[in-house]
């Protein structure tokens, strides 16, 4: 495989969230959550047990919640409770457990509501390529995280990250979140990680990674038993945050149920990867 441009030598410099600096050398980064916010109440119980996890195992958290699923497969599928509401439970979260927050802008008059509550944009998969979307993010000042399109190249993802750069963006992640292989399937390159690595500090989304696309018809399926082994690689082939949604029940989850970690199995699986890392 033939080096991609812009080789680096020496790793990017870390970007910061909140008080947290993301990057090679820094403890590593957990972004986490329920995949779209049901309620308060549900997504004040994740979080706090996110909480205690992380603070004892030493990971910095950044809560992760949807206000809304722009991108469901179907048009009866469940999008969230909105963007006004959604963004009072996060601004809640992030007062009362004082942990960044962060969640998807799908359009740039989105932007600027969200900024005012998270400290990380989230920029969706499929959006990757959306220059004004990109540029309003950057404008805010916020820390960006560019999730890989599913039809994009690793070596693709500088150019992503050049364009936040150019719109003022000093603080960038960028997620892989697997490829399209065929239809309704997705696949991971781990080479990519090292890839994108040299462009900016590197998130792996370990449960988008197992989704089956259109797998259920009228909504996306997963593999929710491939998420372990594939968070393990990632974090032995070198990560600087792993992403994760998560769920009480995620059998009753109304998006990406398939995909998600029981919240009860989450201390175990991170318990294992620090010490993968660790190594």
């Amino acid at each position: 495989m033939s080096a991609p441009e812009n080789t680096r030598t020496e790793p990017v410099p870390p970007s910061v969230v909140g008080n947290y600096r993301i990057g090679p050398g820094e403890p590593l980064a957990l972004i986490a959550g329920p995949c779209v916010i049901e309620n308060l109440d549900l997504t004040r119980r994740i979080a706090e047990r996110l909480v205690v996890t992380c603070r004892e195992l030493g990971i910095n958290l950044i809560f992760k919640a949807s206000y809304d699923k722009a991108n469901r497969t179907s048009v009866s599928g469940y999008r969230g409770v909105g963007q006004e509401a959604g963004l009072e439970v996060l601004r809640r979260i992030r007062d009362e457990f004082r942990v960044p927050v962060t969640t998807d802008v799908h359009e740039t008059i989105q932007v600027a509501a969200v900024a005012d509550v998270c400290e990380l944009l989230q920029i969706p998969a499929f959006l990757a390529r959306q220059t004004d979307l990109l540029m309003a993010a950057a404008a805010t000042g916020r820390a960006v995280n560019v999730k890989k399109g599913q039809f994009m190249a690793p070596e693709d993802m500088r150019h992503v990250r050049d364009k936040l750069l150019a719109g003022g963006c000093k603080d960038v992640l960028l997620t892989e979140r697997g490829t399209f292989f065929g239809y309704g399937r997705l696949v991971n390159d781990f080479t990519g990680l090292a890839v994108m690595r040299q462009f900016a500090p590197v998130v792996y989304d370990a449960t988008h990674s197992v989704q089956r696309p259109s797998g259920m018809g009228s909504s996306t399926g997963g593999n929710r038993e491939y998420v372990a082994p594939l968070a393990r690689a990632a974090i032995a082939f070198g990560i600087d945050a792993l992403f994760l949604e998560t769920h009480p029940n995620p059998d009753q989850s109304p998006s990406d149920g398939p995909n998600m970690v029981p919240l009860s199995e989450l201390p175990q699986l991170l318990d294992k990867l620090l010490a993968i890392r660790q190594i």
